[in-house]
């Protein structure tokens, strides 16, 4: 039987190091299910893996597209899950790490099958979002469907539209949408999770913010601010990202550099509170200690994997 281990956690954790550590143990590939280190352009805001952390293990889904691609869920879902196929024909153990919940999610479980954008709908909310901006859009969801909103990336106006496009259309919330039975899976996915006290993970996040402004992450935002102001920017997911959005508030006039940090930080924090409660749910996730993730990996992988 083949095997994916999948590590997850809240984001600033130490996930990439376990799965690198993981990786090297079982010498074997790495997937990534980050959403957001899918894009090229966003490597030090999204704490894209190092050259030498990439060089440590196979890497895949890693800077492989730009912020102006359009990039589906259910694209990830059958590109990942053809990866795995292949990668299985040398290994028997495959590791996945990603803090983007349903990501991991399509990849594990499969996606329900949902009915299509609705162009009336879509339209719609649209309007909404330009002349009401994206407060309006989460607003709706949290009076709609309150437990999809505490998952979902409020950040992201595609991801508002498509839930509330479905809630609209089927007259059931998001959350039950997705909770119907899925497709079949032929391998067997041991998740590890990490965990750390909640002002541990906070410290952990503020500190990383900090590291990121040093790294340039200013200058990295420098080079998306042209192309948010164009007519091709405009709406791009990608680009209302948590430590993006923000500068561009200051490069905008909103707000002075320092708030625009401790905003990125209180965000991030926000992110990571709104990943526990997701995984809090989960009911097959095996924890370890965020202080010696590796070895009680191990430990617990032993009797899972032969």
């Amino acid at each position: 039987m083949k095997n994916l281990i999948s590590v997850v956690g809240t984001t600033g954790i130490g996930k990439t190091k376990l799965a690198i550590d993981l990786a090297q143990h079982y010498n074997t590939e790495i997937i990534s299910c980050d959403s957001r280190q899918f894009f090229k352009e966003m490597k030090i805001g999204t704490a894209t893996p190092s050259s030498e952390e990439l060089s440590a293990a196979p890497h895949h889904f890693i800077s492989h597209l730009s912020v102006q691609d359009y990039y589906s869920i259910g694209q990830f879902e059958k590109d990942a899950l053809q990866k795995l196929e292949k990668l299985f024909l040398t290994y028997d153990v495959v590791v996945m790490v990603g803090g983007s919940m349903m990501y991991e999610k399509a990849v594990i479980e499969g996606l329900n099958d949902l009915p299509e954008s609705n162009a009336e709908n879509q339209q719609k909310l649209e309007s909404i979002f330009d002349e009401q901006g994206i407060e309006k859009l989460q607003e709706m969801l949290e009076e709609l469907d309150p437990e999809y909103y505490n998952e979902v990336d409020i950040h992201n106006p595609r991801r508002l539209f498509r839930a509330i496009d479905i809630i609209w259309q089927t007259g059931q919330t998001y959350s039950e949408n997705i909770a119907k039975p899925k497709a079949t899976r032929n391998f067997v996915t041991t998740r590890i999770g990490i965990q750390a006290p909640r002002e541990k993970i906070y410290e952990r996040i503020n500190l990383r913010v900090e590291k990121m402004m040093e790294k340039g992450l200013l200058d990295e935002v420098t080079k998306l601010d042209t192309l948010r102001k164009s007519k091709e920017g405009r709406g791009l997911a990608s680009l209302n990202t948590v430590g993006y959005s923000e500068i561009f508030k200051y490069f905008d006039g909103e707000w002075d550099l320092d708030f625009a940090i401790s905003e990125i930080q209180k965000n991030s924090r926000r992110f990571a509170k709104r990943q526990l409660t997701w995984y809090r749910k989960e009911e097959n996730i095996s924890w370890v200690n965020y202080e010696n993730p590796l070895q009680e990996s191990l430990s617990l992988l032993k009797h899972k994997i032969l």
